[in-house]
């Protein structure tokens, strides 16, 4: 299987502000690990598996219905890829985020099999 190029991580993007899970997990491999920006274990709270990732990325969306990643800058090294993105979101108690964050992904078998997902921490700004 070819190897991932950067329209792959452009359309994965496309997805993620879509908020089409069945389009991401497509791109993901059956073993796929999500690990979020915040959570109690070292690297963030790990989702793994197809429906434990479909229920950590749908979290984002749920907490704040807006959620987009706008102003990609997309790259592929050898099995990794980057996106660096600025993450934007409102929840529902009208607190609005908007934070640069990159994800780190592996690539195998010319899929996503591990996102690792980092943000910075940034006060929420006025909606």
């Amino acid at each position: 299987m070819s190897q991932p190029t950067v329209a792959f991580l452009q359309a994965f993007g496309d997805a993620l502000n879509r908020h089409d899970i069945d389009a991401l997990l497509e791109m993901m491999t059956e073993d796929c690990v999500f690990n979020g920006v915040a959570g109690k274990e070292l690297q963030g709270t790990s989702f793994v598996g197809p429906a434990a990732v479909r229920e950590g990325l749908s979290n984002a969306w749920k907490n704040a219905p807006d959620a987009c990643w706008v102003d990609g800058e997309f790259y592929v090294v050898g099995d990794k890829g980057f996106m660096e993105t600025t993450y934007k979101g409102t929840t529902a108690d009208g607190l609005r985020t908007e934070a640069r964050m990159i994800d780190v992904l592996t690539f195998r078998d010319g899929k996503i099999a591990i996102k690792n997902a980092f943000r910075k921490n940034r006060p929420p700004v006025n909606a």
